[in-house]
């Protein structure tokens, strides 16, 4: 008698990501660089968020530019259409409208203790719109279409999970089990890099000092002046220490980019100044970057294949999510066509 051979189905997980900005050297060994292996052990699906980016204001063209260049870019950093659902949001409208069902089911003091409706609220205090107060519902319909097991987070976007989950409970304890109650992934950690500029600061997209942030579209000699510029300290000393953010940042990223520890790498530059360590870390990065980037052009000079890609995403997309959509308004007393 052959013995029945079960197959362990893979865990799914599910991840977005705004097109506000071409992503940073600190986005790439913080997450990006880890993701073409995590497709590996997860039924990993990743969404471009251009819904999630007008609670801001956007201009148009400038938006479609970064929604093609983030695509081309995940795509560079070893995402495979063939090993992984690899989307835009807008172009699957199942997410605005489950949005709109699980606005019905969060409460208005859940949405106003939200962290992030706070911090944007203030600093965006002349477009505080209705978008924004309800961004978690969308965050969650994002995930719960899907029926995601699994949620890469950071700590900046914990609670936006923890909220999500609650309205899944909620729901599914009105109606039964209609979603899959998405836990929290921690990423193996990457090294956290600091602004070149002020290394007491992360390294954001954001940053208002272009020499603090390194971006993965920038070209070699444009990576190697920032970081000939990269702030350091008078000691003259290449060792990791308190007091000594600038070097500690370096050190970090060249680790980060060759393998060598801390120690391997003082034993490298000792009796050497800050302006070889600097040299050769802007190399080293450059070297890093460079396969990506080569895929990035090739990808870039062929918009008939991204929008091949992001068409059939969008569609595997709509065709997996609907079902979780008809369950959900069969579920709530919908006329079903």
């Amino acid at each position: 008698m052959s013995e029945e051979i079960k197959v362990q189905r893979k865990k799914r997980s599910l991840s977005l990501i705004q097109p506000t900005s071409v992503p940073t050297l600190g986005n790439y060994l913080g997450a990006m660089r880890g993701w073409a292996d995590f497709q590996e052990d997860f039924d990993t699906i990743f969404g471009i968020a251009d819904l999630h980016s007008i609670t801001v204001r956007q201009d148009p063209k400038k938006l479609r530019e970064q929604t093609v260049q983030l695509y081309a870019l995940l795509m560079s950093v070893g995402l495979e259409p063939e090993k992984s659902v690899l989307f835009v949001q807008s172009h699957v409208p199942q997410h605005s409208q489950l949005g709109w069902l699980l606005n019905c089911y969060t409460q208005f003091g859940e949405l106003s203790r939200m962290t992030q409706f706070k911090d944007k609220s203030k600093q965006h205090s002349d477009n505080v719109n209705a978008g924004l107060f309800t961004y978690p519902c969308l965050m969650a319909a994002d995930i719960l279409l899907y029926q995601a097991d699994v949620v890469p987070v950071g700590a900046d976007q914990k609670q936006h999970l923890e909220i999500a989950r609650d309205i899944a409970e909620r729901f599914n304890g009105v109606y039964g089990n209609v979603f899959t109650v998405p836990e929290p992934y921690i990423p193996k950690a990457g090294a956290r890099v600091m602004s070149l500029a002020d290394p007491t600061r992360k390294m954001s997209k954001s940053d208002p000092n272009p020499k603090g942030t390194v971006y993965l579209t920038d070209e070699p000699n444009v990576i190697m002046k920032k970081f000939k510029s990269a702030v350091t300290d008078s000691e003259m000393s290449v060792r990791y220490a308190d007091g000594k953010d600038g070097i500690n940042n370096l050190m970090t990223i060249y680790s980060a980019v060759t393998g060598k520890d801390y120690q391997a790498i003082e034993d490298e530059f000792a009796g050497k100044g800050y302006g070889d360590f600097k040299t050769a870390v802007g190399e080293a990065v450059v070297a890093e970057l460079e396969p990506v980037q080569k895929k990035y052009k090739e990808l870039m000079n062929d918009k008939a294949y991204l929008q091949e890609c992001w068409t059939n995403g969008g569609n595997f997309a709509q065709r997996l999510s609907q079902r979780t959509l008809d369950k959900a308004m069969k579920k709530i007393g919908f006329l079903m066509k």
